[in-house]
């Protein structure tokens, strides 16, 4: 006869006929309403974590650009396939290894990836980070320690996502944040060019992180909010050159890079383009069209002199990471693609950045502080002294340098940005570093005094200059330069 079970009964049955762990492990576990109440809401997360990846693929399909390789010719697939007829055929035009080396001069690739002089593209060039330092890899066609062994779709894959042959994430000191928006055909004419390189065998130092920023599975969570995968799209609202300008300055010349402000990320602030940064102790300055605290009072021709000889008589001498890029790149720019980085940089937004005169406004000639020290005892650290010891020669006492405006004169410290600089940083680390600066024009050298010179006597040239020459306003203390001498270069 079946007999309706007590509560106790069914309990005692219940445990007769169920494994003593899982008796125990029901102990602790939470009630069913809570489970149902957690399996929803994994539900629920699961659910619009699909929807997002769908809508982000249906993002990416409808804004790409039609100038795109056809998708099996980019991706390369096989030697034998049509499409890999089609790419080794490509890749062994002479017009598109021409066409690749002037991307690769634009791109300034040569500077990231070559440590010693005598091995260009072979890598082994430390970037400091806040996270740690960075070595920079072999991208000359050696097959051991090269890219030689990377396909034409794992070299496309790495600029426009991120991601280096074998599936791990590249880390963000390769700006693939904006070579993304380059076209597959130019990331092709890249690719051609660097297959001419001679390979070189080299392997870089392993990269020094910190746990647990050596990670580099964290990079998925680093691009959802800094990373927008996806090809350059021009505005048909703007003009050819803006278009132009838009595309090699956000793409592959990068200049966001170095003048747009981090976030806490280290993403860029976008809020904030062009704005000013500061990179390794250098601050790259403002270049937008604010006439105070950018650009705005420099003329087109001005700005094209600046970007190939690396001086714009009256406002600025390239120094620092500057000078680098206009030796590796920017010089060799056509006057066309010039033109139209002027004019996309004048029609972004004006940013003042609190300042209120432009930095090249500032300065006169100094009339008799050499007079001063005739027949005087120096008995401490003092600027005047020191400046007229080791400046003036080249300078002139006066400031107003050796050569007139000729590219490769020495340069007036009158009108001069760095001397009219609202900090007086840059001026520091060029006596520190000097400059080196070599373009079709001039062989720009000035010695760095970083060996020479204590840091108290560096403050007071740097102090100096600023009072007599530039913005009075402007100071540095001997800590602030041992702090700039103290960063890597």
């Amino acid at each position: 006869m079946n007999e309706r079970q007590s509560p106790a009964r069914r309990v005692a049955s219940h445990a007769r006929h169920t494994h003593p762990l899982q008796s125990a492990l029901d102990l602790f576990a939470p009630p069913r309403p809570v489970r149902r109440a957690r399996s929803a809401a994994f539900a629920v997360l699961f659910c619009a974590f699909a929807l997002y990846i769908a809508w982000h693929a249906s993002q990416e399909t409808a804004t790409r650009p039609v100038d795109e390789l056809p998708l099996a010719a980019a991706h390369g697939e096989g030697p034998a396939s049509a499409a890999g007829a089609a790419v080794a055929a490509v890749n062994a035009r002479p017009d598109i290894v021409q066409r690749g080396e002037y991307l690769t001069r634009v791109g300034d690739c040569a500077a990231c990836h070559t440590a010693d002089p005598a091995r260009p593209f072979a890598g082994g060039l430390p970037i400091s980070t806040p996270f740690g330092r960075i070595y920079t890899p072999n991208i000359t066609p050696d097959t051991d320690t090269g890219i030689g062994q990377w396909s034409d779709a794992d070299f496309m894959r790495a600029m426009h996502e991120g991601i280096r042959k074998g599936g791990e994430r590249l880390y963000p000191a390769f700006p693939y944040v904006e070579f993304t928006r380059v076209s597959g055909q130019d990331v092709q004419a890249i690719r051609a060019y660097l297959k001419t390189l001679a390979p070189i065998h080299a392997t870089p130092p392993a990269n020094e992180l910190h746990f647990p920023f050596n990670q580099r599975w964290l990079m998925q969570l680093w691009n959802l909010f800094n990373f927008e995968e996806g090809r350059f799209v021009p505005d048909p609202q703007k003009s050819a050159e803006y278009n132009r300008g838009a595309y090699l300055v956000r793409g592959l010349a990068h200049c966001e890079e170095c003048h747009t402000p981090r976030n806490l990320t280290q993403g860029l602030k976008k809020s904030e383009r062009f704005s000013g940064a500061t990179q390794a102790g250098w601050q790259a300055y403002n270049i937008t069209p604010d006439r105070a605290g950018g650009i705005g009072g420099w003329s087109d021709d001005a700005l094209a002199s600046y970007l190939t000889t690396g001086v714009a008589t009256g406002h600025a001498n390239a120094a620092g990471p500057m000078a680098a890029v206009v030796q590796n790149s920017t010089q060799y720019l056509t006057p066309e693609d010039l033109r139209s980085i002027g004019v996309f940089l004048r029609a972004q937004p004006a940013v003042a950045g609190g300042v209120t005169r432009s930095r090249d406004s500032f300065g006169q000639p100094a009339n008799d502080d050499i007079t001063t020290l005739r027949g005087t005892r120096i008995t401490a650290v003092d600027g005047v002294q020191l400046f007229v010891a080791n400046c003036a020669s080249c300078h002139n006492w006066t400031g107003a340098g050796v050569g007139a405006s000729a590219p490769g004169a020495y340069p007036s410290l009158i009108h001069n940005s760095v001397a009219g600089a609202a900090s007086a940083g840059n001026l520091a680390m060029v006596i520190l570093h000097g400059v080196t600066r070599r373009t079709r024009d001039a062989d720009v050298l000035m010695p760095g005094f970083g060996s020479q010179l204590s840091n108290d006597q560096i403050a007071a040239i740097a102090n100096y200059v600023t009072k007599t020459f530039g913005n009075p306003q402007a100071a540095i203390t001997a800590d602030q330069v041992a702090a700039l001498r103290a960063q890597p270069q």
